[in-house]
């Protein structure tokens, strides 16, 4: 797990050009903190900041390889989860290896079948590889998105890197925000849209998809995508199916040369991850695996049980690590840490983020970095097995947009009169939407119950579920933590997005078919456990806590967030009595000091970016 960044220019000789490197370069030091690389051709210069997770001497970075003549270089971010399986098959074509690292053999898998390469691999990836020869750039992001990737043109210029911040780096990259950005940040909120990088003129290169860039141009291309075709195999095969692939998946996922852990919550996904992983380690007479737990101070006391929130965790962790005998750890964050850490989760993210739910994870993943560098999580499977809500609750099913931005009208009634005539939210959110369900791929002749189905999945796993992968890279990525997600696996998702309804809520529950494939691996009142969300405080003083600092944003005239909000709106909210007042905000009740704590974000991070509104 890296950071990687470069750019091209073939009108420019950028062997001079070795300082903005570094200065780009240096912007991720945070996601690889062990060391550092820097090559540079007359038209191509290549930066990576290196965490070590396997092949200590083998692995580093830009890795130059040289065949026939021809030189090739790669900066990479990720990891494969099929490295033996892929190098076995470049031996047999006559190719040979210096190094264990996965860097090795992607880099070689390139110069044997191009930009086919990216269908041999399985794993989480970003990368780019500058061919001398050839005097190209290619360029690939992983199925579902799981590492990130950027980049800008400006000018014969040609810019790249795993974040943000290493763009906003190079000279010509400005922070600035057109009509779009201010409708990414103030309509959609975290749920940025796929290929959008917010600031103007910065794209994502989307998952699934890769990228050249040479004289003639840059061409982008995706290269997986979801396919539809009727589910055939019967309940027993599909069971088997599905417990096959999650095992196989998490086993591939524990390949380190450094300590592994899991984050565990005592929810089904993750708890299966956990005992998974577990199960492995006995089989191979390693010692019992450590898991993490997160909770905050104050929560045994004011916890307060929700439709969102059932129960709290800390029952069903203690049961799963006892039962499964790990060496847990249980993480307490304090109110006060919660609320500082807002602004480290915008430098981590470089955008307004999930407010509390990301300093948490920030937090989290700084004291389980303490111990270990490889985590393996349960992210993902809501969104692929249909464990969420919007999966079942009428007004969400059957509303004409995504399920987490309903009833807008109580969103924009914070946002001042000149935005909302500026963005349009309302209209903009449609027509995001709409440019969504556009991409389904149908199934001919289904019900219009299960053509729903499969649009509300679709919707879930390509817009809910890259910003809850973002998160989860940047926050654990900014403490040097890389955290893996099994139930991202494409050969999984692809499977489960075929399978019936009937058969995904097996027995009328939601991921009804996940807990058949796992009987036997978890006690059984963990293994039907209710779905409950990753936890928040309910600590009182953290409402006092943003609620003065959004007192002091309001009173501040040089406050860049001041003509976006409608400050009278805003400013009710921090008088009335909100302890029980929630506002629809991403996909359940935002709590109103959550949406303190998003528009603290969003103060902070126009003051520290130097944002600039066009």
């Amino acid at each position: 797990m890296c950071g990687i960044t470069g750019w091209v220019d073939f009108d420019d000789d950028l062997t001079q050009k070795k300082s903005i490197l570094e200065k780009m370069t240096q912007t991720l030091s945070k996601r690889g903190p062990d060391d550092n690389g820097y090559v540079l051709f007359p038209h191509a210069a290549l930066g990576h900041r290196r965490l070590i997770v396997v092949d200590p001497a083998g692995g580093g970075q830009p890795m130059v390889r040289e065949v026939g003549g021809c030189k090739y270089c790669i900066t990479y971010n990720g990891e494969l989860y099929n490295t033996d399986d892929v190098r076995k098959d470049l031996q047999s074509m006559g190719y040979h290896f210096t190094s264990r690292s996965d860097t090795e053999v992607l880099l070689v898998s390139y110069i044997a079948w191009g930009e086919n390469c990216v269908d041999h691999l399985n794993g989480i990836f970003a990368f780019g590889i500058w061919d001398e020869a050839g005097q190209k750039l290619f360029m690939a992001r992983d199925r579902l998105g799981v590492k990130p990737l950027f980049y800008a043109k400006r000018g014969s210029s040609f810019i790249f890197g795993s974040e943000l911040k290493a763009l906003l780096a190079h000279p010509l990259v400005k922070p600035e925000l057109d009509t779009t950005g201010l409708a990414e940040i103030f309509a959609l909120g975290p749920a940025r849209t796929p290929g959008c990088g917010v600031f103007k003129g910065v794209e994502e290169l989307k998952p699934g998809y890769r990228l050249s860039h040479d004289r003639g141009g840059t061409r982008i291309q995706q290269y997986w995508f979801l396919e539809s075709h009727p589910h055939e195999d019967d309940l027993k095969t599909t069971t088997e199916k599905v417990s096959f692939l999650i095992k196989d998946t998490v086993e591939r996922q524990l390949v380190s040369d450094v300590p592994v852990c899991t984050l565990l919550s005592g929810g089904l996904d993750s708890s299966a991850v956990t005992a998974l992983v577990s199960y492995a380690f006995k089989k191979d007479g390693r010692e019992p695996v450590n898991t993490y737990s997160v909770d905050y101070a104050g929560n045994d006391v004011y916890f307060k049980a929700s439709e969102f929130q059932p129960n709290s965790d800390a029952y069903f962790v203690g049961k799963v690590s006892s039962f499964l005998d790990t060496k847990h750890h249980r993480v307490v964050i304090k109110t006060r840490d919660l609320a500082s850490a807002l602004e480290d989760a915008v430098l981590a993210r470089d955008l307004p983020g999930m407010a509390d739910v990301d300093s948490s994870l920030y937090l989290f993943c700084r004291e389980v970095k303490r111990d270990a560098t490889v985590a393996l999580s349960g992210e993902g499977a809501d969104e692929i097995f249909g464990g969420y809500p919007w999966f079942r609750r009428p007004e969400d099913f059957n509303s004409d947009t995504f399920p987490w931005t309903r009833m807008m009208q109580m969103r924009t009634d914070i946002l001042s009169p000149e935005l909302i005539d500026r963005i349009k939210p309302e209209e903009y959110v449609k027509n995001r939407y709409h440019e969504a369900l556009d991409e389904v791929p149908r199934l001919a002749g289904e019900s219009p119950f299960d053509k729903r189905i499969r649009e509300i999945t679709y919707l879930s796993v390509t817009r809910f579920m890259p910003t809850l992968l973002d998160r989860k890279d940047r926050m654990s990525m900014f403490t040097g933590l890389e955290v893996r997600v099994p139930y991202c696996d494409h050969r999984l998702v692809q499977y489960v997005w075929n399978i019936p309804w009937k058969i995904r809520s097996l027995g009328g529950i939601e991921k009804g078919i996940l807990r058949k494939a796992l009987e036997g691996t978890l006690p059984q009142d963990v293994l039907y456990r209710k779905k409950s969300p990753y936890p928040k405080t309910h600590n009182p003083e953290y409402l006092v806590t943003v609620r003065n600092k959004m007192l002091e944003i309001l009173n501040d005239t040089q406050s860049p967030l001041l003509p976006f909000i409608n400050k009278n709106a805003v400013l009710d909210l921090t008088r009335a009595d909100t302890s029980n007042l929630d506002i629809p905000w991403f996909g359940q009740l935002m709590t109103i000091p959550q949406l303190f704590a998003y528009l603290i974000q969003t103060d902070f991070w126009m003051r520290k970016y130097g944002v600039m509104v066009l």
